[in-house]
């Protein structure tokens, strides 16, 4: 078996791999630091390949996908992903228009190319990270959480169409709330309450996968938020969610994290 995992230099990326690689998988790993791969390929053993890439660039990602054909691909993880923290008017453009370039397109061209091949299979499974965040909207991370919804609203219309399908390819969303790993860092924000480990986000997401689940969701008051957008208007979940993150400042007024 063999997976490609994107961001997988680090954070919730790097326990995907460890995890796999204990499994006995092959894997293709990818992100942007060639140095912290190779250290990678050398700590994990097996049959581990890498190759280096910006997916921020629409070339890098194609370049990953014709890296990983022929190669017999059993599951792609979609982990890269990144956010940041201000108003929208504030955040700087360029910053912003690459985030949704690494959350979105990148992710939206590996999941259609490969979920084409694995069709033609009939076998292949597809493990998109999204986050809690995208079951609302985020003032003061306005694109970080629109990013997210489309990842998770893909997901489900995917799940859908093959289950219409009778396919046996699967297609898991994992939704986890606070981890912990370098995102609150890149953010510049802070959480609220105690995150998760990377570990235990991967091998929850993992056990769903396996299972065929669509949705992964670790911790009982993260569930409980994605079922919150249901019964709490939005207007009033959006000003409940711009409190919490107002809230993330610190005493000399520079903002922190939240996932």
């Amino acid at each position: 078996m063999k997976a490609l995992i994107t961001g997988a230099t680090s954070g919730i990326g790097q326990s995907f791999a460890a995890k796999l690689s204990k499994r006995g998988w092959s894997l293709i790993l990818t992100g942007r630091n060639e140095k912290k791969l190779m250290e990678m390929q050398k700590s994990l053993g097996g049959n581990i390949e890498f190759i280096a890439a910006d997916l921020a660039q629409k070339e890098d990602v194609y370049k990953v996908y014709d890296f990983c054909r022929g190669k017999d691909v059993d599951m792609l993880v979609n982990n890269a992903g990144y956010g940041l923290f201000g108003k929208f008017e504030d955040t700087d453009l360029e910053d912003e228009v690459n985030m949704i370039n690494v959350n979105v397109t990148a992710l939206h061209i590996l999941t259609k190319l490969f979920l084409r091949d694995f069709k033609k299979r009939d076998h292949g499974t597809i493990l998109n990270v999204a986050s809690i965040a995208g079951f609302m909207s985020g003032p003061l991370m306005a694109s970080y959480y629109a990013s997210k919804n489309y990842v998770l609203k893909l997901s489900v219309a995917i799940y859908e169409e093959l289950r219409r399908d009778h396919s046996n390819v699967k297609i898991t969303v994992l939704c986890p709330g606070p981890v912990d790993t370098n995102f609150n860092n890149r953010a510049g924000v802070s959480f609220s309450v105690k995150p998760i480990t990377a570990d235990y986000a991967a091998e929850y997401a993992l056990k769903k996968a396996f299972d065929g689940k669509l949705f992964a969701i670790p911790g009982l008051f993260v569930k409980l938020g994605s079922i919150a957008p249901r019964f709490v208007p939005q207007k009033l979940l959006s000003a409940i969610v711009y409190n919490i993150q107002q809230a993330k400042k610190t005493s000399d007024g520079k903002e922190k994290a939240l996932k």
